[in-house]
């Protein structure tokens, strides 16, 4: 046994990772354990130091967190100034982690952060990553190899800097129109997300997880999108889940395809059922849904981590917003943390109340046995991952890798391929040189396609981006999750009309949801959709410099009152859609 070892036998390589396991489940305090169970919200310096704390989010400091609370996973939050500055902050975080009792080395995880949205609930901005579309422009494109390749990309660029777990991939199906969550799905057809969820999970894994894989948190089971009028349970009017059509196997169908690819992790979702054979709490809480479904009928051994924030009621930007104890609202916290564990979860998302757990344990309520059962979960990937092994990244390599010119054109390529023509009366592809009014589109970029000018009546051509409507809600967070209302307001309207009035225009829609787009297209000489796309892309698929090659990963509904009157849980439920699933056009 080496030096590294002696002490720990649990550093031995050559020994099967259950045993490994065993070895370091035996050495650990009931503190040491409970510490495993939370998976929260961390925050790194400036420059790439440990944060003292964050008060927006109430965040305590990192040693707190490692040292005191032997907390060993978090979802690193926020746009970082460079790749190199995450890996110094994730070896400075290990080498914190290091100089604990045990060494536990820490598994760092984020929100999808390869694209062009920006929301702390839900999705970060590239930064220093390559840029990708959206998952629902990845759908666009119809082309699992593409989807496993970005996987394969996103896995050298996360593990460049020592993220090693994604939450994400979200294999929900978009089946109500007015849901907020629909951007990072794959639509509405259960087939195609579940070939391309799997795609996904196979690029960020690999075939087996391993030392070079990052394993993949696939949410929300099972499965979001069934939304009482379309909202979103990460509030209290959002908390419902409805089946009217009778679909809820339905909503299973990408699971099983995604856990054939060997996704490691699951997340369930925040909201609850209503109506249907399962108890009506918040699936986080739900034994039946839980151990019923997804342990025993999926025979799924990996780990359950719960969405971010279901026991404790917390401030986000200043506003008060209850824990999304849907369904439990009434139990205390103790009694929160219980039913979760008793549902099957091995982690509490978004949490770090260690204190109530280990109550818990000291007064009988929770046995340590059970606390074993996620202890070894949780500890065989770290083990799995190889973070015993090699916790620290290499930092000029990170900057080398992340965002390099290979990896950037082949995000580049897929926001191209992404791009769907809804509509085209022949001003597609417009001819290089014309004379260019533009909307949302910075004049040096279209400076490359023609001369642009000041007023549509110079122009020979007008593009306007715009972005599909929603309702302004009452705090800041709610209005990251775009909602409500699919109906353009009048004044955006009148002003695609007067623009199309004085010039043919091209309407570009940045569609995370399913607009009302019947009266953009009869204002529009064009309509196209993008779910994450640059200028440039845009602009090279506008004038023929790239091929069109996106199609609809949903239907586009003719009203307001054809949604409303559709079924939460059935896709392709609207009346007469304006558009369908598969639709594009080409140039």
């Amino acid at each position: 046994m080496s030096d590294v070892t002696t002490g720990r036998p649990w550093l031995d390589a050559g020994l099967p990772v259950a045993e490994r396991v065993e070895l370091l489940l035996a050495e650990m305090t009931v503190e040491e354990k409970v510490g495993l169970f939370f998976h929260t919200m961390i925050t790194m310096g400036p420059d790439g130091e440990l944060s003292d704390g964050d008060p927006a989010f109430g965040l305590p400091s990192t040693d707190e967190y490692v040292s005191v609370r032997h907390m060993s996973h978090f979802n690193l939050l926020g746009v970082a100034p460079s790749a190199g500055a995450i890996a110094r902050w994730h070896n400075a975080l290990q080498e914190l982690a290091a100089r604990t009792r045990l060494g536990i080395p820490v598994t760092i995880s984020t929100d999808p952060r390869h694209s062009f949205s920006e929301n702390p609930g839900a999705a970060m901005m590239a930064g220093p990553f390559s840029q990708w579309p959206e998952p629902l422009g990845l759908a666009a494109t119809r082309d699992a190899e593409l989807v496993r390749a970005f996987g394969d990309i996103a896995r050298r660029e996360y593990t460049a800097v020592g993220i090693r777990v994604a939450l994400h991939p979200q294999v929900d199906l978009a089946t109500e129109p007015r849901w907020a969550r629909a951007l990072q799905t794959f639509g509405e057809d259960a087939d195609l997300t579940g070939e391309l969820g799997a795609a996904y999970v196979r690029g960020f894994q690999g075939e087996t997880l391993g030392a070079g894989s990052v394993a993949t948190m696939v949410k929300h089971f099972p499965g979001g999108g069934p939304q009482k009028d379309g909202e979103d349970p990460h509030f209290p009017y959002g908390r419902e889940q409805v089946y009217p059509g009778d679909a809820f196997e339905l909503h299973l169908k990408p699971f099983a395809a995604v856990f054939e690819a060997g996704a490691s992790q699951v997340m369930p979702y925040y909201g609850m059922p209503v109506g249907t054979a399962y108890e009506e709490v918040g699936f986080g809480f739900n034994k039946s849904v839980l151990t019923g479904l997804l342990r025993e009928r999926f025979g799924f051994d990996g780990i359950v981590c719960t969405d971010w924030g279901l026991v404790s009621d917390a401030e986000i930007f200043g506003q008060p917003f209850p824990a999304r104890a849907w369904g439990v609202e009434g139990l205390s916290r103790p009694e929160r943390v219980k039913k979760i564990l008793d549902a099957g979860v091995d982690q509490l998302g978004g949490e770090s109340c260690t204190d109530v757990l280990l109550e818990l344990v000291r007064s009988g309520e929770v046995a340590e046995e059970r606390l074993d059962v996620s202890v070894r979960r949780l500890l065989r990937e770290k083990f799995v991952l190889g973070l015993f092994e090699n916790p620290y990244v290499d930092v000029e390599a990170a900057d080398a890798i992340v965002g390099n010119a290979e990896f950037r054109a082949a995000g580049f390529a897929a926001q191209q391929a992404s791009v769907a023509v809804l509509s085209n009366e022949g001003v597609l592809p417009f001819a290089r040189g014309v004379k260019l009014y533009v909307e949302g589109i910075p004049a040096e970029s279209a400076a490359a396609y023609g001369e642009v000018v000041a007023t549509p009546a110079e122009a020979d051509l007008a593009i306007l981006r715009v972005q599909a409507p929603y309702e302004e809600r009452g705090t800041m967070f709610e209005n990251f999750f775009h909602a409500g209302s699919l109906d353009f307001a009048p004044e955006t309207l009148a002003h695609i009309a007067e623009v199309s009035a004085s010039v043919p225009t091209v309407v570009d829609v940045f569609l995370d949801r399913p607009a009302i787009l019947a009266p953009v297209v009869d204002a529009a000489a064009a309509v196209t959709a993008n779910w994450g796309a640059s200028a440039a892309a845009l602009l090279d698929v506008l004038s023929g410099e790239a091929p069109a090659r996106g199609r609809l990963p949903f239907d586009v509904p003719r009203s307001m009152a054809s949604v409303s009157a559709s079924r939460p849980d059935v896709p392709f439920d609207t009346e007469d859609p304006l558009f369908r699933f598969g639709h594009g056009l080409e140039l």
